[in-house]
């Protein structure tokens, strides 16, 4: 284990044993609605581990006060049956940080590049809808290569490289924030500690890397 991912363990240690206090009434208490799949409800890590969580945590940490995350994901969902959730589940309140990650399954039960590009077209405009501040509350991180863990047997997925492509050039058309965490999924088999005891799914460190990556652009949103 190298220091940067051992540095991360020991802080996403203590963000599991750490009390949030409670924001002050002078506070600007920020909400954040996280929209996705396995990788945004975080399968296979603790409640707290989940990369959303993980970045409210350090948010707070660093002065923010938030709400608790609203999250809208189930492991297996497609980006159709994300939209069928979020018709039942939102209501009309609006966010200061929305978050969409989704399109694992599309690509993995052999849907239509054209099938995922229309639903994630949907569900960005969505996200955007429910931002506050519209695309400017909005980010979106890249489909992760399962490849590249035991379960995938360590090989490179390509493909997927087209449809972050594909998700990439969608947000850059509604100017909406895009984060490549794809890279990082691939270091998962030459770093075991990145993945999940199921040898799919990210562990908690992996998360980790993922906020440490999108927490600085992020924050930018809120001020």
């Amino acid at each position: 284990m190298n220091f940067r991912v051992f540095f991360l363990f020991i802080i996403i240690s203590a963000l599991g044993c750490a009390k949030e206090s409670e924001p002050e009434n002078d506070t600007t208490v920020y909400s954040y609605l996280a929209l996705g799949d396995s990788y945004t409800v975080g399968e296979s890590v603790e409640e707290f581990e989940r990369w959303p969580l993980q970045l409210r945590s350090r948010m707070i940490q660093n002065g923010f006060s938030f709400n608790p995350v609203k999250i809208i994901a189930q492991t297996g969902w497609r980006t159709d049956n994300l939209q069928a959730a979020i018709n039942t589940e939102l209501t009309i309140e609006k966010y200061d940080l929305v978050s969409l990650m989704i399109g694992v399954n599309n690509f993995y039960q052999g849907k239509p590049l054209s099938e995922y590009e229309e639903g994630f077209r949907a569900l960005l405009d969505i996200a955007i809808g429910k931002a506050k501040n519209g695309k400017d509350g909005v980010f979106v991180l890249s489909i992760p290569d399962y490849g590249m863990t035991p379960f995938g047997g360590g090989s490179k997925i390509i493909a997927i490289d087209v449809w972050n492509s594909t998700c990439k050039s969608i947000c850059e058309e509604k100017g909406v924030s895009y984060f490549d965490v794809t890279e990082i999924s691939r270091l998962g088999i030459e770093q075991p500690e990145l993945v999940a005891e199921d040898g799919l799914h990210p562990s908690a460190i992996q998360y980790g890397l993922w906020v440490e990556e999108i927490y600085q652009s992020v924050i930018e949103k809120l001020n």
